[in-house]
């Protein structure tokens, strides 16, 4: 149960790899409304 072991959280990061245990970060898109105020600012 270490870095050999896929199913944890150590062996996804050393196996390079994401899954539930080790989800991949989300980029956060702006908002319909963020980018009408960036328009207005400008």
């Amino acid at each position: 149960m270490g870095r050999g072991d896929i199913k944890t959280r150590r062996g996804k990061i050393a196996n390079r790899s994401f899954g539930a245990r080790r989800p991949r970060k989300i980029k956060r898109r702006p908002t319909v409304e963020e980018k009408i105020d960036i328009k207005k600012k400008k």
